[in-house]
């Protein structure tokens, strides 16, 4: 046992008060096996002590037995055994020269690998760690990853905008939006995934701090990961310690299985063999002259179309001949030419095949892509007193109030993903060590260990980072309230909008329709229905725009836009209503809707959450009393009114008493005959006429108008005693910035779960699929054509759900717009840039585009003739068969061909292996081939 106080070495102990170098040195401690006696030494971590560090390094490097800190009595191994993933494969000599390379970088310049990164430009860049450096990887190569690799990503843009494989850089005048991403493959090295991460650390200073940081893992990378590579994933095994990490002339046939809903996720299965299959996935098998599509029984239509999607590809890169497709179970139905060639790859007996596996056994395709949401906890860090400390100071919803730019805080969504916010008076330590320490959040929370991590610096985060907080307030953008929210401060009022709000203009421009939420001004056919006795009454013209708390309402309106009629199915919710009312409605609406042959709009409205065009539709003038129907209005009653357009105006019945008034509003008194419009101090002149639009509906134009402060004796007498009243300015509602988002939602599983569409765009809107928009202030369900009943039924349940989970606290009235796939409204369709109606008439199905490959075909002509694709036996150098027995790679003879030993074998030895000449041998399938070689140990 050696104590750290006894120690001395040559590691200059100055150089760790440097933030950036110690990081280094943890880091690489980190990935070494004292990470597991950090995490067992209570109160210490490996920053927290720079001659522990040292002690540290000197045992590592020095390939000491044990080290002790001195705080306990417990040592820790530092043999490979005690690893729990891949051993690291750095010695002394390597671990020396790799700190000495990176202190250098670190204090006198940047790798040479990041000086291509343009520093005010778009840009999309790839590097992989090979041999403890980073390397570029090819740019015909973005979007394929080696499973035993570590690689980073940098994708820079303009706010908001798409980056990706193929981007051209544009210098860009203002701020970026920047991303580097460490991703890690599951049979990555320690040493390279440590180099990954110290990498990204050392970009991140080159950017001075300002990107945001990913720690991606295979298998659960984040949607923006994905959102980069349009044409989808490509995992291949292998990695650079394998030496199977370069696409070569030297073709080898592979099984691929195809997962995903929009981005395909293709990964290389370890052999072609029928192990690898499953009934619930899509397979191919690349032979690279024929491209086979094997298509499980229970395979979902989406898969079966990125499979597609992907043969293509593949036959596009190989310039192969053909694509079969082969269903499940039909595999010795295929012409003769195919079932021979596919069976020179797998075995085609019944026997074999049924090693198959059920599609359940397969894991739910939902689950491997979404993850359920959990409720927010925000912890405040600091190492303050040299000990670095996590304290959880309160849990969802969270405000942005609620960070500070001295300190830094780690924002837990569970299993979606851990955020670490930096603020920009925090430490450089702290900005430098933040991944890290999220990385030991994880783990110290025990949390799976691809949980997503990823850093944020103050004033660059990114859209998902603010959609976590129930408000968010951009720097240098004042607060002001959105279009339908009530505000009566007077330098805070909403600005009046002068383009046109008809139909035609709204259509025309449906960015605006998206902004304001209408599609029409409310001047087009209204219909209203009350629910009575679980029936539907009509609703005379005279009390349209009058509502009852203790009732339900059906409103169908029609209007004329882009030469066609559009209807909107309004279903409004007293909020003292009973059940029995409430699903009444809800029938009664999908009744209404099946008449008028399934192409309206439904929206719910919960009262006092009217949408802006429901509150258009009544030219501001909507009032909602108190109780249950009466066809008279109340002998008196006092309505509050707040709005200043047509589309955020509402009056709405309050106690007729002098406390319900309040100096921010304008309140409207009936009592009896007489009729008065109190306005507040803090009321404005266009609420005010909002007001007496409301008087004008009620009593006609025999009203008076009183301000505050300036009553009369018989005002006072008509509410009766004088009581204390608001007379506070009413703060204006902060808006939240984050722009609208799209998720496909599910829960079939039985638990809610939602897969966000970063950079969405119409096509994006499958018909398999019913999709969630998120406008804040709405919910838009759209539901697609070809979405499977219980989908459709359960849509709007599934709104629910996304409301309820959400884990900045939203308002669960929040109005639900319900619209089918083809009969969009411009306030949906506003938010996707681009809109192309006749996009979806010219979709294909699976079946379509099966049959347009299948017409494309040729007839194939096999030869049974099989070849390795490799050197002819004979030219190969021959080693004894013990030589080749290893099964690392870097443990076999120079220029042997780890995926064929066999061919390194002199004919003599390759007899008594296999039983067989090398020449009957090549004759073989390949997977009869695979099985010879395993039991003769060289596969």
């Amino acid at each position: 046992m050696l104590s750290c106080s006894l120690l001395t070495h040559s590691f200059p102990v100055s150089l760790l008060h440097n933030p950036r170098t110690l990081s280094i040195y943890s880091t690489i401690l980190e990935s070494s096996p004292l990470s597991s006696w950090f995490r067992r030494c209570e109160g210490t971590t490996v920053h927290s002590c720079a001659p522990i560090v040292v002690a540290a390094l000197s045992c590592f490097v020095d390939r000491s037995e044990e080290f002790c800190c001195g705080c306990c009595t417990e040592g820790v191994s530092l043999h490979a055994e005690n690893h729990h993933s891949r051993p690291t494969t750095m010695g002394m000599r390597d671990f020396k020269r790799a700190v000495s390379r990176e202190m250098n970088d670190s204090i006198n310049n940047v790798d040479p690998a990041f000086k291509l990164v343009p520093k005010n430009a778009t840009a999309f860049l790839i590097w992989r760690v090979e041999n403890l450096a980073i390397v570029p990887v090819p740019k015909d190569q973005y979007g394929t990853f080696f499973e035993g690799d570590s690689y980073i990503i940098y994708a820079a843009s303009a706010p908001g905008q798409f980056v990706g494989p193929g981007i051209k850089s544009v210098d860009v005048a203002g701020p970026l939006e920047t991303h580097i991403h460490f991703w890690l493959g599951e049979a990555t090295s320690q040493d390279e995934s440590a180099v990954a991460a110290y990498k990204t650390v050392e970009l991140d200073d080159y950017l001075a701090g300002s990107p945001v940081q990913h720690r991606e893992v295979q298998g659960s990378e984040s949607p923006r990961f994905k959102s980069y590579f349009a044409n989808g994933i490509r995992l291949l095994k292998g990695g650079v310690s394998s030496g199977l990490y370069h696409v070569t002339a030297t073709f080898e046939p592979r099984l691929f299985r195809v997962k995903g809903r929009r981005t395909p996720l293709v990964r290389q299965m370890p052999a072609i063999d029928w192990a690898h299959f499953n009934h619930g996935d899509v397979f191919i098998i690349d032979t690279s002259d024929v491209i086979f599509v094997w298509i499980g029984s229970h395979a979902n239509s989406m898969e079966k179309l990125l499979a597609t999607k992907v043969a293509v590809q593949l036959r596009d890169e190989h310039h192969a001949v053909s694509i079969v497709f082969v269903d499940d179970g039909a595999e010795t139905q295929l012409p003769d030419s195919e079932r021979l060639l596919l069976g020179v790859y797998l075995d085609l007996s019944a026997a074999a095949r049924s090693r198959v596996a059920r599609a359940v056994a397969a894991g739910d395709d939902c689950g491997s892509e979404r993850f359920a949401r959990a409720a927010l906890r925000l912890y405040r860090c600091s190492d303050e007193d040299g000990t670095y400390k996590v304290v959880e100071i309160k849990s969802g919803p969270l405000y942005h109030s609620d960070l500070n730019s001295n300190d830094s805080f780690i924002i837990d969504n569970g299993a979606l993903g851990i955020w670490v916010w930096v603020g920009r008076k925090a430490s450089p330590k702290e900005r430098v060590e933040a991944m890290r320490n999220a990385t030991g959040f994880v783990k110290k929370k025990q949390y799976p260990n691809h949980t997503p991590v990823s850093r944020v610096v103050e004033h660059a985060e990114p859209t998902e980072f603010k959609a976590l907080f129930l408000n968010w307030q951009d720097k240098d953008t004042p607060a002001k309230p959105l279009f339908n929210r009530t505000n009566s401060v007077n330098n805070n009022k909403p600005k009046p909008v002068a383009t046109k709000l008809d139909a035609a203009s709204l259509h025309a421009t449906p960015s605006l329709a998206a902004e304001t939420q209408l599609v029409d001004d409310g001047s087009g056919q209204l219909q209203v229905w009350r629910v009575h006795q679980s029936q539907l009454v009509a609703t005379p013209p005279s009390q349209h725009g009058v509502f009852y708390g203790g009732d339900c309402y059906l409103v169908h309106y029609t209007y004329s836009a882009v030469s066609r009629q559009s209807h909107v199915l309004y279903y409004w919710l007293g909020l003292h209503s009973s059940v029995t009312e409430q699903t009444a409605l809800a029938l009664h609406t999908v009744a209404e809707d099946e008449k008028l042959a399934g192409v309206a709009t439904q929206v719910r409205v919960v009262q006092g959450k009217e949408p802006p065009h429901f509150l258009a539709i009544f030219k501001g003038r909507m009032i909602t009393l108190l109780g249950d129907h009466s066809d008279t209005f109340p002998a008196k009653y006092l309505l509050q009114v707040q709005g200043n357009r047509m589309h955020n105006a509402r009056a709405v019945q309050v106690p007729f008493r002098m406390s319900s008034l309040n100096s921010n509003d304008v309140f409207v008194m009936v009592n009896g005959s007489s009729c008065y419009i109190w306005c507040g101090k803090g009321s404005t002149g266009d609420e005010r006429e909002m007001a007496k639009s409301v008087a004008l509906k009620i009593s006609g134009p025999e009203f008076v108008v009183v301000y505050e402060g300036q009553e009369k004796e018989d005002f006072w007498s008509t509410i009766g005693n004088k009581e204390p009243y608001a007379n506070d300015k009413r703060l204006a509602e902060p808006s939240n910035p984050v722009p609208a988002r799209l998720f496909h939602c599910s829960n079939a599983s039985g638990s809610f779960k939602v897969e966000e569409v970063l950079n969405f765009h119409q096509i994006d809107l499958v018909p398999e699929d019913v999709m969630l928009l998120d406008a804040w202030n709405s919910i838009f369900i759209w539901v697609g054509y070809k979405s499977n009943k219980e989908e459709r039924t359960g849509a709007i349940q599934l709104a629910f759900d996304y409301l309820r989970t959400d884990p900045n606290g939203r308002d669960e009235k929040t109005p639900i717009i319900q619209l089918k796939q083809g009969h969009e409204p411009p306030n949906f369709t506003g938010f996707f840039g681009s809109w192309d109606s006749e996009l979806w008439k010219s979709d294909k199905t699976f079946e379509e585009v099966r049959q347009e490959l299948e017409g494309q075909k040729p007839v194939l002509q096999v030869e049974l003739k099989m070849t390795n694709g490799v050197h002819d036996f004979d030219e190969c150098k021959k080693y004894p068969i013990q030589d080749l027995l290893p099964k690392d790679p870097e443990k076999l003879p120079d220029g042997v061909d780890p995926l064929h030993k066999e061919l390194h074998l002199s004919h003599p030895d390759f007899v008594t292996a296999f039983g067989m000449k090398y020449e009957d041998f090549a004759q073989l399938p390949k997977w009869r081939q695979e099985n010879l070689k395993k039991a003769a140990g060289l596969f």
